[in-house]
């Protein structure tokens, strides 16, 4: 798991490089600072789950699987919240500001950038769901949290990258 976050880190490290490279230098609109708004409740729902999958894999480890389903499974809520958030959003450019990824510069980065981490919260939420219904079969217990243990990693650093994307996109690509 270190050397896939690692790598992703790197590619994630030059699709902010480009928004920023690219960012005010778009000949026709919209702007950032036209259109976009800044998704603080998606956002906290989605550092949130950094802490329910942590008490979730803490709770496995304790033996304590009740406590564990509720915490994944709001885990779960969580991350999908997030999604409708970042798809909301993107309804909203496309239809109310005409901005695609075909649009100008602004488009192109931008939705390649946030694209790019939609795809790893869809991955990791898949990953969550495949967990919570082998738990629900009773085939996640303690003897598994190390492996629950190491999905959690993955989320943290899904979370980890939406920090760095929400800075470089509603702050200081603005």
């Amino acid at each position: 798991m270190a050397g896939l976050i690692l790598a992703e880190s790197a590619i994630f490290t030059i699709f902010v490089v480009a928004y920023l490279f690219y960012a005010g230098k778009s000949l026709t609109g919209p702007t950032p600072d036209q259109v976009l708004e800044t998704p603080v409740f998606y956002t906290i729902c989605l550092l949130s789950s950094s802490l329910t999958v942590h008490f979730a894999a803490k709770s496995l480890e304790r033996g304590r699987q009740v406590a564990f389903l509720g915490l994944w499974s709001f885990t779960l809520l969580l991350g999908g919240l997030f999604l409708f958030g970042t798809a909301r959003e993107w309804h909203r450019l496309i239809y109310e500001h005409g901005l695609t990824i075909s649009t100008n510069l602004f488009g192109t980065t931008y939705y390649s950038l946030v694209g790019l981490h939609a795809f790893h919260v869809t991955a990791g939420l898949l990953m969550l769901l495949i967990v919570l219904i082998f738990s629900l079969a009773g085939r996640v217990g303690e003897d598994e949290s190390g492996r629950v243990g190491v999905l959690a990693m993955y989320w943290h650093f899904v979370d980890a990258v939406w920090v760095v994307v929400f800075t470089v996109v509603s702050i200081l690509g603005r």
